[in-house]
């Protein structure tokens, strides 16, 4: 379902901003990082390791990200002639970003459940009410961002992670599709055939962390 935005307040759009904006940022900065990490300076000489949401913004992507909670940020270079074993490296720095994502989405949750429990006078101030909602929609957006990029379409992290496991020859084909590939990812997106089925797992990834949190805190 398209987000509507008119007669929202500015606090809530403020939380969406802020909430998609982190979101991006930890997710590019995550795979730039990894890279290094592996060897590849081609990122960092980029100036993409970096928590800078202006850095890494891909104006299609945000605009899916903010109407359908899921989207793309623009990719980080990276080169994987550096890695001492390519297709490895190529695995983990996909995988970098999503997992990013997922821990993003486990310590706001955790944080949440702990500010419920040890401080709930707290939680009931502006600033309080202001902070756990932007720690819980972070949390959701940062969960159906990191599944989002896990589908094995290019230009999405899976196509890299599942494709990887194919011969060489077969992966470079499918990392340069034809335009049409992509034109069919955005119009399923605009669709809202995605929201449902990714929706779901949204939920039960999130339902998982508050789980653990809550046998964490309360037992």
């Amino acid at each position: 379902m398209i987000r509507n935005f008119q007669g929202m307040s500015l606090q809530s759009i403020s939380i969406i901003l802020i909430s998609v904006l982190l979101t991006m940022s930890i997710h590019e900065t995550a795979h730039g990082l990894v890279s290094y990490w592996l060897g590849d300076p081609t990122a960092k000489r980029a100036g993409r390791i970096s928590l800078n949401p202006f850095h890494h913004i891909d104006w299609y992507g945000l605009i899916c990200l903010l109407l359908f909670g899921f989207g793309w940020a623009k990719p980080v270079p990276v080169d994987s002639s550096y890695y001492k074993d390519e297709k490895t490296g190529i695995i983990w720095t996909a995988f970098a970003g999503p997992v990013s994502n997922f821990l993003l989405a486990f310590v706001n949750i955790g944080i949440y459940c702990a500010l419920v429990v040890f401080v709930p006078r707290f939680v009931f101030t502006g600033i309080g009410s202001y902070l756990l909602e932007l720690l819980r929609y972070s949390a959701i957006l940062s969960a159906g961002f990191g599944i989002f990029n896990l589908i094995p379409i290019p230009p999405l992290d899976g196509s890299r992670i599942f494709w990887s496991f194919l011969p060489w020859q077969t992966y470079r084909k499918w990392m340069n599709p034809p335009a049409i590939i992509q034109i069919v990812l955005m119009l399923v997106i605009f669709s809202g055939l995605l929201s449902r089925p990714l929706g779901m797992m949204q939920s039960t990834v999130i339902s998982w962390f508050v789980d653990f949190w809550s046998m964490v805190f309360i037992h």
